[in-house]
């Protein structure tokens, strides 16, 4: 009896304390079938758009180096290799992706790394066993975009949408080609807009989604309930290799604008201001007087920035008339603008808001292939040392030079030693910190030339003319 009154008492206190909160309530609401007697299907608004994406097959040629210590002496004697030199074989890698028809006569947008390299691309129409072998129109390696090319007339063309009117939760689906299976639809829906800083891309402004990605999606399309495209599936976030619901696709805004320059011109320029810039921290934000933009961290020498007297320590808010939220809106903002283009700055500077006039430039190379005398030696292809390239092959901050991620087979360069993951850090006296400072190096010095490279911790020297 007495365990009886201490429930009720304690019943009676509850509901004395809830009495003074309120809460919202939703009205009840009947659970219905979607139509009773009928399936609900989506196969009507997806039919066309599942025409137009293609499965793509790239290969390319890569050789690799067998160790000394697998060669038995007879051989090594036979192929007259000194001690501790790798002997070179030549493998063919295949990958597989996706692709998406965007005009009627053979264009089709890819991702830049389902083709990077490739010294072959073919490509198959969903419902045709005709097998096409496509030209690679051009590559972006910044946002990941390449466009390739199929002789065709009258071939299924995608419809495309507006990313700019996208909104979380809308139904979406992921068309592609995952694990080779063939063509394969998914669906889920927008999880986020406008991820960025997610370590892929140069240029981020990704639609994360949950539809399923695999791999095989990579380039294929990801479209709204019309069948309308609306981004081409790019990455996931995985630790197992397959899709855990963390996807991302490229805006198709964005892939426009890309794939038309790539179309028209073979490349894609990018504005370029010359400074390096960080968010507004909550800290930061204590110090100057508007709560959105992108901080000013160094102005680089010789640059667009500089020349129009940008500052450390300039907080940018405005971009002509469009608003700044953060470095990386400040970053796609520049880099969607041609160079050549005069634009306003709105910048806070010491609790004061000013305008400063700026001619953007050319973005400067981070990548470089290098062909006949323009470079240190027909065959290469140099990238900078970016934070990402550091953080995948674990190279130390204190290295600094340019690594070599391709060399072309029987190029001058592949006869001169070079291998890719080489680490190039000084031509002659002159340091390397950027693809730039090889150019520079390469006119200052005449005939033969040391380059001395870092391969795996050894630093070594290398003769080319």
């Amino acid at each position: 009896m007495i365990a009886k009154r201490t429930f009720l008492i304690s019943v009676a206190v509850a509901a004395t304390l809830m009495a003074g909160v309120k809460f919202e309530h939703a009205p009840s609401a009947p659970r219905v079938m979607p139509q009773a007697g009928k399936i609900l299907s989506f196969n009507q608004a997806i039919e066309h758009a599942s025409k137009c994406v293609v499965n793509i097959s790239a290969s390319r040629k890569i050789k690799q180096n067998i160790p000394p210590s697998f060669m038995d002496p007879f051989f090594r004697q036979f192929f007259d290799m000194p001690y501790g030199q790798m002997m070179p074989r030549e493998r063919v890698q295949r990958s597989l992706g996706s692709g998406v028809i965007v005009t009627k006569d053979g264009y089709i947008v890819t991702n830049n790394h389902v083709i990077d390299g490739a010294d072959e691309v073919k490509v198959t129409i969903p419902g045709s066993s005709k097998e096409y072998t496509a030209r690679i129109v051009g590559t972006d390696p910044k946002t990941d975009i390449a466009v390739i090319k199929i002789e065709g007339k009258d071939l299924p063309a995608i419809k495309m949408g507006d990313s700019d009117s996208l909104k979380t939760g809308d139904l979406v689906f992921a068309i592609g080609n995952p694990f080779g299976v063939g063509e394969s639809v998914s669906q889920g829906i927008i999880s986020a807009l406008g991820k960025d800083s997610v370590g892929i891309n140069q240029y981020e402004n990704f639609i994360q989604t949950d539809a399923a990605i695999n791999p095989g999606n990579s380039g294929g399309a990801l479209v709204d309930s019309r069948g309308v495209l609306i981004g081409i599936n790019s990455a996931i976030i995985t630790r197992s290799g397959a899709s855990n619901g963390i996807g991302f696709a490229i805006p198709i805004n964005m892939v426009q604008r890309v794939a038309t320059q790539l179309i028209e011109h073979g490349k894609v320029e990018y504005g370029y201001l010359g400074v390096s810039i960080s968010d507004l921290t909550p800290d930061l934000q204590k110090v100057y007087t508007h709560k959105a933009g992108a901080v000013v961290l160094n102005v680089e020498k010789e640059t667009p920035a500089k020349k129009a007297g940008l500052k450390r320590g300039d907080l940018i808010v405005k971009v002509d008339d469009t608003p700044i939220e953060d470095a990386s809106d400040l970053k796609n903002t520049i880099g969607a603008l041609p160079p050549g283009k005069e634009v306003k700055l709105t910048v806070e500077r010491n609790k004061k808001t000013k305008t400063v006039a700026v001619k953007l430039g050319h973005f400067p190379d981070s990548k470089m292939k290098i062909e006949g005398d323009k470079g240190v030696v027909n065959g290469l292809t140099l990238q900078n040392l970016t934070p990402q390239i550091r953080n995948q092959l674990g190279i130390p901050d204190d290295i600094e030079g340019v690594i070599v991620s391709e060399v072309k087979a029987d190029s001058e360069a592949a006869k001169a030693g070079f291998m890719p993951g080489d680490i190039i850090i000084q031509i002659e006296d002159m340091m390397i910190k950027s693809v730039g400072d090889v150019e520079k190096a390469m006119k200052r010095y005449s005939g033969k030339k040391r380059v001395y490279i870092n391969r795996r911790g050894m630093i070594r020297i290398l003769v080319v003319d």
